[in-house]
């Protein structure tokens, strides 16, 4: 197990679009820098949940793992959720997120503004692709096909399609 580098890294996203859309100005050392998809403003103990502008593939074979930037920590910013992406996940990642600010002040974090790390672990073992709830999650109907289509040509039979097919449609939506 090791954390995938950079170029091994662009490599992926150019063949399986594992982030998308991608900005190379968002690599950073061995991860990228996921972006916020819409402005939010938490009030001082107000709970929200902050979804990344990029959809995230994890391929089947790796795992992801999420890291805030510290920026936000300084500000009084906590994260409430685990910071793990299944393999197989496909999606916008929710980070669970409550203002913690000692001078209980508001914070606001701005659409597309640079807010979590995202690194690519190589996992061992036979794949077991995700297949819960959250799947799809915060995608497009062309988003959602387009992965649907690239699983079908290269993951095929490490996935349930009709499953997938059937989830597609209860998903959470944008």
């Amino acid at each position: 197990m090791g954390v995938i580098g950079k170029y091994e890294l662009i490599e992926l996203i150019e063949k399986y679009k594992c982030i998308y859309p991608f900005d190379e100005k968002l690599l950073d050392g061995d991860g990228y820098i996921l972006t916020v998809k819409d402005d939010v403003t938490l009030n001082y103990l107000e709970h929200k949940n902050v979804i990344s502008n990029e959809v995230i593939f994890t391929l089947p074979n790796y795992v992801a793992h999420l890291t805030a930037k510290s920026r936000y920590g300084r500000l009084g910013l906590s994260f409430l959720n685990a910071a793990k992406v299944h393999s197989g996940f496909i999606g916008r990642i929710v980070l669970e997120v409550v203002n913690l600010n000692n001078e209980r002040k508001p914070i606001t974090i701005k659409h597309s503004e640079p807010f979590m790390h995202i690194e690519f672990i190589t996992r061992e073992g036979k794949a077991s692709p995700y297949d819960g709830e959250y799947q799809f999650q915060y995608m497009s109907d062309d988003e959602v096909n387009l992965y649907i289509n690239m699983i079908k040509k290269e993951f095929n039979e490490l996935f349930d399609l009709l499953y997938l097919e059937r989830i597609s449609k209860r998903r959470v939506l944008i």
